[in-house]
Protein backbone atom coordinates (compact mmCIF):
# COMPACT_ATOMS: atom_id res chain seq x y z
CA UNK A 1 0.00 0.00 0.00
CA UNK A 2 3.15 2.60 0.07
CA UNK A 3 3.12 2.76 3.75
CA UNK A 4 3.08 0.61 7.34
CA UNK A 5 -0.11 1.59 8.42
CA UNK A 6 -3.51 0.96 6.29
CA UNK A 7 -4.88 5.09 6.41
CA UNK A 8 -8.87 4.99 7.41
CA UNK A 9 -10.61 8.03 6.66
CA UNK A 10 -14.19 9.45 8.48
CA UNK A 11 -16.03 11.99 6.66
CA UNK A 12 -18.18 13.48 9.62
CA UNK A 13 -17.26 14.19 13.26
CA UNK A 14 -21.06 13.42 14.71
CA UNK A 15 -21.47 10.38 16.73
CA UNK A 16 -20.98 7.69 14.52
CA UNK A 17 -17.31 9.21 12.86
CA UNK A 18 -16.26 10.45 16.41
CA UNK A 19 -17.07 6.62 18.02
CA UNK A 20 -15.22 4.96 15.17
CA UNK A 21 -12.58 6.98 15.11
CA UNK A 22 -11.93 6.48 18.65
CA UNK A 23 -12.45 2.77 18.55
CA UNK A 24 -10.04 2.22 15.98
CA UNK A 25 -7.78 4.70 17.85
CA UNK A 26 -7.37 1.92 20.37
CA UNK A 27 -5.31 0.50 18.03
CA UNK A 28 -2.92 2.63 16.74
CA UNK A 29 -0.10 0.02 15.70
CA UNK A 30 -2.20 -1.31 12.95
CA UNK A 31 -4.48 1.54 11.74
CA UNK A 32 -3.74 5.71 11.24
CA UNK A 33 -6.90 6.92 11.52
CA UNK A 34 -8.11 10.49 10.58
CA UNK A 35 -11.49 12.30 11.17
CA UNK A 36 -12.59 14.91 8.20
CA UNK A 37 -15.32 17.63 9.75
CA UNK A 38 -16.31 21.39 7.73
CA UNK A 39 -16.78 23.00 11.07
CA UNK A 40 -14.35 21.07 13.97
CA UNK A 41 -17.44 21.54 15.82
CA UNK A 42 -19.60 18.12 17.35
CA UNK A 43 -23.36 19.10 17.79
CA UNK A 44 -25.43 17.08 20.29
CA UNK A 45 -28.48 16.86 18.69
CA UNK A 46 -31.11 15.55 21.08
CA UNK A 47 -30.32 18.04 23.51
CA UNK A 48 -32.02 20.31 21.26
CA UNK A 49 -35.35 18.86 21.90
CA UNK A 50 -35.53 20.50 25.40
CA UNK A 51 -34.19 24.22 24.07
CA UNK A 52 -37.71 25.78 22.59
CA UNK A 53 -38.79 25.19 26.65
CA UNK A 54 -35.83 26.69 28.06
CA UNK A 55 -34.57 23.28 30.02
CA UNK A 56 -31.37 23.57 27.60
CA UNK A 57 -28.78 26.15 25.93
CA UNK A 58 -27.74 25.62 23.04
CA UNK A 59 -24.09 26.63 23.98
CA UNK A 60 -24.28 23.45 26.13
CA UNK A 61 -24.79 21.54 23.14
CA UNK A 62 -21.36 22.18 20.97
CA UNK A 63 -18.49 20.56 21.92
CA UNK A 64 -14.70 20.64 20.51
CA UNK A 65 -14.28 18.13 17.83
CA UNK A 66 -10.22 17.54 18.57
CA UNK A 67 -11.33 17.27 22.68
CA UNK A 68 -13.56 14.38 21.97
CA UNK A 69 -10.80 12.71 19.98
CA UNK A 70 -8.00 10.38 20.80
CA UNK A 71 -4.71 12.29 20.58
CA UNK A 72 -3.10 9.55 17.86
CA UNK A 73 -6.27 10.83 15.53
CA UNK A 74 -5.43 13.48 12.97
CA UNK A 75 -8.62 15.69 12.25
CA UNK A 76 -8.77 17.62 9.11
CA UNK A 77 -11.36 20.88 9.44
CA UNK A 78 -12.35 20.84 6.05
CA UNK A 79 -15.06 20.87 3.36
CA UNK A 80 -15.00 17.67 1.24
CA UNK A 81 -15.94 18.79 -2.57
CA UNK A 82 -15.48 15.88 -3.92
CA UNK A 83 -14.78 11.78 -3.87
CA UNK A 84 -12.11 10.26 -5.95
CA UNK A 85 -12.94 6.96 -6.10
CA UNK A 86 -10.76 5.77 -8.75
CA UNK A 87 -7.48 7.44 -7.14
CA UNK A 88 -9.27 6.74 -3.62
CA UNK A 89 -8.85 10.60 -2.68
CA UNK A 90 -10.71 13.57 -1.47
CA UNK A 91 -10.66 16.78 -2.93
CA UNK A 92 -10.74 19.14 -0.26
CA UNK A 93 -12.68 23.05 -0.20
CA UNK A 94 -8.84 24.65 -0.07
CA UNK A 95 -7.72 22.51 -3.16
CA UNK A 96 -6.01 20.42 -0.80
CA UNK A 97 -6.15 16.49 -1.60
CA UNK A 98 -6.76 13.15 1.30
CA UNK A 99 -5.92 9.90 0.73
CA UNK A 100 -7.45 6.51 2.36
CA UNK A 101 -6.93 3.27 1.79
CA UNK A 102 -10.30 2.59 3.51
CA UNK A 103 -12.75 5.28 3.55
CA UNK A 104 -15.93 5.48 6.39
CA UNK A 105 -18.79 8.28 5.16
CA UNK A 106 -20.51 9.15 8.43
CA UNK A 107 -22.01 12.55 6.97
CA UNK A 108 -25.42 12.79 8.72
CA UNK A 109 -28.23 15.01 7.05
CA UNK A 110 -29.87 17.49 7.54
CA UNK A 111 -33.53 18.82 7.60
CA UNK A 112 -34.83 20.49 4.26
CA UNK A 113 -37.97 22.58 5.06
CA UNK A 114 -37.74 24.42 1.50
CA UNK A 115 -38.72 20.96 -0.05
CA UNK A 116 -42.54 22.19 1.10
CA UNK A 117 -43.79 25.22 0.18
CA UNK A 118 -43.83 27.78 3.03
CA UNK A 119 -42.84 25.78 5.21
CA UNK A 120 -39.71 27.85 5.57
CA UNK A 121 -41.85 30.58 6.70
CA UNK A 122 -44.70 29.23 8.23
CA UNK A 123 -43.57 26.69 10.53
CA UNK A 124 -41.34 25.69 13.51
CA UNK A 125 -38.83 22.72 14.49
CA UNK A 126 -36.01 21.63 16.59
CA UNK A 127 -33.69 19.80 14.23
CA UNK A 128 -30.85 22.36 14.06
CA UNK A 129 -29.53 25.12 16.80
CA UNK A 130 -30.59 27.91 14.90
CA UNK A 131 -34.33 26.65 14.65
CA UNK A 132 -34.58 25.65 18.16
CA UNK A 133 -34.11 29.34 19.33
CA UNK A 134 -36.48 30.94 16.76
CA UNK A 135 -39.04 27.91 18.27
CA UNK A 136 -38.11 29.33 21.74
CA UNK A 137 -38.83 32.48 20.82
CA UNK A 138 -42.09 31.73 19.65
CA UNK A 139 -43.41 29.57 22.10
CA UNK A 140 -42.04 32.07 25.01
CA UNK A 141 -44.45 34.83 23.62
CA UNK A 142 -47.42 32.37 22.58
CA UNK A 143 -50.20 32.79 25.34
CA UNK A 144 -53.11 30.25 23.67
CA UNK A 145 -55.20 29.10 20.75
CA UNK A 146 -54.36 25.99 18.44
CA UNK A 147 -50.70 24.33 18.51
CA UNK A 148 -50.30 21.93 15.35
CA UNK A 149 -47.43 19.60 15.91
CA UNK A 150 -46.14 17.16 12.85
CA UNK A 151 -44.14 15.44 10.54
CA UNK A 152 -44.59 16.95 7.54
CA UNK A 153 -43.01 14.22 4.91
CA UNK A 154 -40.33 11.36 5.66
CA UNK A 155 -37.57 10.66 6.21
CA UNK A 156 -36.27 12.37 9.16
CA UNK A 157 -33.98 11.65 12.24
CA UNK A 158 -35.28 10.69 15.52
CA UNK A 159 -38.42 9.23 14.32
CA UNK A 160 -39.42 9.50 18.47
CA UNK A 161 -38.90 13.37 18.58
CA UNK A 162 -41.56 14.83 17.40
CA UNK A 163 -43.75 12.73 19.54
CA UNK A 164 -41.55 13.17 22.46
CA UNK A 165 -41.98 17.62 21.97
CA UNK A 166 -45.92 17.19 21.86
CA UNK A 167 -45.92 15.33 25.38
CA UNK A 168 -43.13 17.57 26.65
CA UNK A 169 -45.19 20.55 25.14
CA UNK A 170 -48.16 19.87 27.08
CA UNK A 171 -46.05 19.72 30.70
CA UNK A 172 -44.80 22.77 29.45
CA UNK A 173 -47.80 24.60 29.14
CA UNK A 174 -49.22 23.39 32.46
CA UNK A 175 -46.25 24.41 34.05
CA UNK A 176 -47.54 27.79 32.76
CA UNK A 177 -51.23 27.80 33.21
CA UNK A 178 -52.29 27.86 29.30
CA UNK A 179 -53.13 24.27 28.91
CA UNK A 180 -56.86 25.12 29.15
CA UNK A 181 -56.20 28.42 26.55
CA UNK A 182 -54.39 25.80 23.81
CA UNK A 183 -55.23 22.94 21.79
CA UNK A 184 -52.57 20.69 20.36
CA UNK A 185 -53.11 18.47 17.54
CA UNK A 186 -50.66 15.89 15.85
CA UNK A 187 -50.64 15.24 12.32
CA UNK A 188 -48.97 12.48 10.31
CA UNK A 189 -48.83 11.33 7.51
CA UNK A 190 -49.10 7.79 9.22
CA UNK A 191 -52.36 5.41 9.54
CA UNK A 192 -51.41 5.36 12.77
CA UNK A 193 -49.92 7.78 15.63
CA UNK A 194 -46.36 6.56 14.79
CA UNK A 195 -44.51 3.90 12.80
CA UNK A 196 -43.68 1.10 15.33
CA UNK A 197 -47.04 -0.67 15.28
CA UNK A 198 -45.61 -2.09 18.94
CA UNK A 199 -45.01 1.34 20.23
CA UNK A 200 -48.59 2.82 19.19
CA UNK A 201 -50.46 1.72 22.16
CA UNK A 202 -47.64 3.57 24.55
CA UNK A 203 -48.30 7.08 22.36
CA UNK A 204 -52.08 7.05 22.21
CA UNK A 205 -52.52 6.17 25.68
CA UNK A 206 -50.35 8.98 26.59
CA UNK A 207 -51.87 11.30 24.13
CA UNK A 208 -55.64 10.44 24.84
CA UNK A 209 -54.84 11.16 28.71
CA UNK A 210 -53.63 14.78 27.92
CA UNK A 211 -56.09 15.10 25.41
CA UNK A 212 -53.80 15.79 22.61
CA UNK A 213 -56.14 15.10 19.36
CA UNK A 214 -54.32 12.91 16.32
CA UNK A 215 -54.90 13.61 12.77
CA UNK A 216 -53.44 10.69 10.34
CA UNK A 217 -53.18 9.96 7.03
CA UNK A 218 -52.27 13.95 7.20
CA UNK A 219 -49.38 14.63 4.23
CA UNK A 220 -48.38 17.94 4.14
CA UNK A 221 -48.80 19.11 0.57
CA UNK A 222 -48.30 23.32 1.49
CA UNK A 223 -47.95 25.98 4.68
CA UNK A 224 -50.25 29.29 3.89
CA UNK A 225 -48.13 31.41 6.45
CA UNK A 226 -50.29 34.55 6.01
CA UNK A 227 -53.88 32.48 6.58
CA UNK A 228 -52.08 30.14 9.41
CA UNK A 229 -53.14 27.59 7.67
CA UNK A 230 -51.76 23.79 6.56
CA UNK A 231 -52.74 22.26 4.05
CA UNK A 232 -52.68 18.21 3.21
CA UNK A 233 -52.44 16.24 0.08
CA UNK A 234 -55.83 14.65 1.43
CA UNK A 235 -57.82 17.85 1.34
CA UNK A 236 -57.33 18.56 5.13
CA UNK A 237 -57.05 22.44 6.57
CA UNK A 238 -56.33 23.12 9.78
CA UNK A 239 -55.62 26.59 10.83
CA UNK A 240 -53.23 27.18 13.38
CA UNK A 241 -52.16 29.89 16.21
CA UNK A 242 -48.44 28.07 15.97
CA UNK A 243 -46.77 25.24 13.74
CA UNK A 244 -44.17 23.21 14.82
CA UNK A 245 -43.68 20.97 11.66
CA UNK A 246 -40.60 18.59 11.60
CA UNK A 247 -39.29 18.82 7.68
CA UNK A 248 -38.03 16.10 5.68
CA UNK A 249 -34.22 15.56 6.08
CA UNK A 250 -31.62 14.65 3.23
CA UNK A 251 -28.64 12.78 3.39
CA UNK A 252 -24.95 14.78 2.23
CA UNK A 253 -24.90 16.12 -1.18
CA UNK A 254 -21.56 15.05 -1.53
CA UNK A 255 -23.07 11.75 -1.51
CA UNK A 256 -25.27 12.36 -4.24
CA UNK A 257 -22.48 14.69 -6.75
CA UNK A 258 -19.82 11.46 -6.46
CA UNK A 259 -22.40 9.00 -7.67
CA UNK A 260 -22.28 6.81 -4.12
CA UNK A 261 -25.91 7.94 -3.73
CA UNK A 262 -29.43 8.48 -5.28
CA UNK A 263 -30.63 12.24 -5.07
CA UNK A 264 -31.98 12.40 -1.65
CA UNK A 265 -28.43 11.70 -0.97
CA UNK A 266 -28.66 8.22 0.87
CA UNK A 267 -25.77 5.77 0.77
CA UNK A 268 -27.02 2.61 -0.35
CA UNK A 269 -25.62 -0.02 2.41
CA UNK A 270 -25.20 -4.01 3.88
CA UNK A 271 -27.41 -3.99 6.19
CA UNK A 272 -25.19 -5.92 8.10
CA UNK A 273 -21.23 -5.55 6.84
CA UNK A 274 -22.22 -1.70 6.60
CA UNK A 275 -20.31 -1.60 4.02
CA UNK A 276 -21.26 0.36 0.85
CA UNK A 277 -22.83 -1.66 -1.82
CA UNK A 278 -20.64 -1.86 -5.03
CA UNK A 279 -17.19 -0.83 -3.14
CA UNK A 280 -14.70 -3.01 -1.27
CA UNK A 281 -13.33 0.14 0.65
CA UNK A 282 -16.17 2.35 1.40
CA UNK A 283 -18.19 1.90 4.52
CA UNK A 284 -21.17 4.31 5.79
CA UNK A 285 -22.64 4.76 8.94
CA UNK A 286 -25.17 6.32 10.70
CA UNK A 287 -27.90 8.85 9.23
CA UNK A 288 -26.71 9.04 5.84
CA UNK A 289 -27.16 5.25 5.38
CA UNK A 290 -30.22 3.73 3.65
CA UNK A 291 -31.03 1.19 6.33
CA UNK A 292 -34.15 -0.09 8.05
CA UNK A 293 -33.82 1.48 11.11
CA UNK A 294 -34.12 4.95 13.31
CA UNK A 295 -31.66 7.80 11.73
CA UNK A 296 -30.23 8.39 15.65
CA UNK A 297 -27.26 8.68 17.66
CA UNK A 298 -27.75 5.26 19.34
CA UNK A 299 -28.13 3.13 15.34
CA UNK A 300 -25.21 5.10 14.59
CA UNK A 301 -23.18 4.05 18.48
CA UNK A 302 -23.63 0.65 17.82
CA UNK A 303 -22.98 0.69 14.17
CA UNK A 304 -19.60 1.91 14.75
CA UNK A 305 -18.69 -0.58 17.37
CA UNK A 306 -19.45 -3.42 14.51
CA UNK A 307 -17.54 -1.48 12.02
CA UNK A 308 -14.47 -0.42 14.08
CA UNK A 309 -14.32 -4.42 14.87
CA UNK A 310 -13.95 -5.62 11.70
CA UNK A 311 -11.77 -2.59 10.13
CA UNK A 312 -9.19 -3.27 12.26
CA UNK A 313 -9.53 -7.18 11.17
CA UNK A 314 -9.05 -6.37 7.89
CA UNK A 315 -6.58 -3.49 7.97
CA UNK A 316 -4.40 -7.20 9.30
CA UNK A 317 -5.68 -9.17 6.56
CA UNK A 318 -8.28 -11.36 8.73
CA UNK A 319 -11.60 -11.79 7.34
CA UNK A 320 -14.46 -9.33 9.30
CA UNK A 321 -16.87 -11.77 11.58
CA UNK A 322 -19.18 -9.07 13.66
CA UNK A 323 -22.58 -8.26 11.50
CA UNK A 324 -24.65 -5.33 12.87
CA UNK A 325 -28.19 -6.70 13.52
CA UNK A 326 -30.43 -3.09 13.92
CA UNK A 327 -30.12 -2.69 17.35
CA UNK A 328 -30.68 0.66 18.71
CA UNK A 329 -31.77 1.55 22.06
CA UNK A 330 -33.16 5.05 23.42
CA UNK A 331 -34.98 6.68 26.34
CA UNK A 332 -37.78 8.67 25.20
CA UNK A 333 -39.72 11.38 26.57
CA UNK A 334 -43.32 10.20 28.35
CA UNK A 335 -44.08 13.57 30.15
CA UNK A 336 -45.08 13.96 33.52
CA UNK A 337 -41.46 13.83 34.86
CA UNK A 338 -40.93 9.91 32.78
CA UNK A 339 -39.45 8.30 29.77
CA UNK A 340 -39.59 4.69 28.58
CA UNK A 341 -37.28 2.73 26.86
CA UNK A 342 -37.30 1.44 22.73
CA UNK A 343 -34.61 -1.37 22.99
CA UNK A 344 -34.97 -3.26 19.33
CA UNK A 345 -33.13 -4.56 16.20
CA UNK A 346 -33.89 -5.86 12.61
CA UNK A 347 -36.38 -8.77 13.67
CA UNK A 348 -37.38 -7.72 17.18
CA UNK A 349 -39.46 -4.49 17.71
CA UNK A 350 -39.52 -2.32 20.78
CA UNK A 351 -41.75 -3.16 23.67
CA UNK A 352 -41.92 0.10 25.94
CA UNK A 353 -42.15 -0.83 29.60
CA UNK A 354 -44.37 1.40 31.78
CA UNK A 355 -42.71 5.05 31.56
CA UNK A 356 -40.65 5.88 35.06
CA UNK A 357 -38.66 8.35 37.08
CA UNK A 358 -35.55 5.72 36.63
CA UNK A 359 -35.88 6.02 32.97
CA UNK A 360 -36.28 9.86 32.90
CA UNK A 361 -32.91 9.88 35.24
CA UNK A 362 -31.24 7.91 33.13
CA UNK A 363 -31.88 9.74 29.90
CA UNK A 364 -30.99 13.17 31.60
CA UNK A 365 -27.39 11.62 32.96
CA UNK A 366 -26.74 10.60 29.13
CA UNK A 367 -27.65 14.55 27.85
CA UNK A 368 -25.54 15.95 30.84
CA UNK A 369 -22.10 13.58 30.64
CA UNK A 370 -22.79 12.54 26.55
CA UNK A 371 -18.87 13.64 25.61
CA UNK A 372 -17.73 11.45 29.06
CA UNK A 373 -19.89 8.62 28.11
CA UNK A 374 -20.15 7.81 24.43
CA UNK A 375 -17.53 9.34 22.49
CA UNK A 376 -14.92 8.26 24.85
CA UNK A 377 -16.09 5.60 26.81
CA UNK A 378 -16.54 6.34 30.66
CA UNK A 379 -13.96 8.79 30.74
CA UNK A 380 -14.00 12.38 32.64
CA UNK A 381 -11.24 14.40 30.64
CA UNK A 382 -13.69 15.76 28.62
CA UNK A 383 -16.14 16.49 30.98
CA UNK A 384 -13.75 18.19 33.59
CA UNK A 385 -11.47 19.78 30.49
CA UNK A 386 -13.38 20.98 27.94
CA UNK A 387 -15.51 24.09 28.52
CA UNK A 388 -18.82 23.18 27.08
CA UNK A 389 -19.50 25.81 24.41
CA UNK A 390 -17.57 28.23 25.28
CA UNK A 391 -14.76 27.93 22.79
CA UNK A 392 -16.77 28.59 19.35
CA UNK A 393 -19.25 30.53 17.45
CA UNK A 394 -19.49 28.84 14.63
CA UNK A 395 -22.61 27.66 13.18
CA UNK A 396 -23.63 24.07 12.96
CA UNK A 397 -23.47 22.32 9.25
CA UNK A 398 -26.99 21.38 8.96
CA UNK A 399 -28.29 25.02 7.36
CA UNK A 400 -24.90 26.35 6.65
CA UNK A 401 -23.49 28.88 3.90
CA UNK A 402 -21.24 25.40 3.46
CA UNK A 403 -24.44 23.33 3.22
CA UNK A 404 -25.83 25.99 1.13
CA UNK A 405 -22.97 25.97 -1.45
CA UNK A 406 -23.10 21.83 -1.95
CA UNK A 407 -26.46 22.15 -2.40
CA UNK A 408 -26.01 24.57 -5.56
CA UNK A 409 -23.24 22.37 -6.54
CA UNK A 410 -25.10 19.32 -6.58
CA UNK A 411 -27.99 21.13 -8.64
CA UNK A 412 -25.19 21.78 -10.93
CA UNK A 413 -24.08 18.60 -11.09
CA UNK A 414 -28.00 17.31 -11.94
CA UNK A 415 -27.70 20.04 -14.59
CA UNK A 416 -24.93 18.53 -16.35
CA UNK A 417 -23.20 21.98 -15.80
CA UNK A 418 -20.12 20.42 -13.55
CA UNK A 419 -18.76 17.04 -11.70
CA UNK A 420 -17.76 18.22 -7.92
CA UNK A 421 -14.88 15.95 -8.15
CA UNK A 422 -13.70 18.07 -10.62
CA UNK A 423 -13.08 20.66 -8.62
Amino acid sequence: MGHSKPKVVILGGGVGGTILANQLARAVDRVEVTVVDATGVHHYQPGLLYVPFGWERPERLRYDERSLLHPAIHLVQALVKGIDLDRRRLHLANDGELSYDFLVIATGCCPVPQEIPGLTEGSYHFYTEPAAVQLYQALHSFEGGRIVVGIASFPYKCPPAPLEFTLLLDDWLRQRNLRKRTEIVFVTPLPQVFSIPTAVPFFEEAFNRKGIKVETFFNTERIEPEQRRVISLEGTELDYDLLVMIPPHQGSPLVSASGLGDKGGWVPTDRHTLQVKGHERLFAIGDVTDLPVSKSGSAAHYQAHVLAHNLLRIAVGQEPDANYDGRVLCYVEAGDGKATKFYFNYENPPRPPRPSVRYKWIKSLLNRFYPAIVPKGFSLRPLLLTPQGLFTSREAFCGSTMWKSLQEQLQAYEKGETTISEA
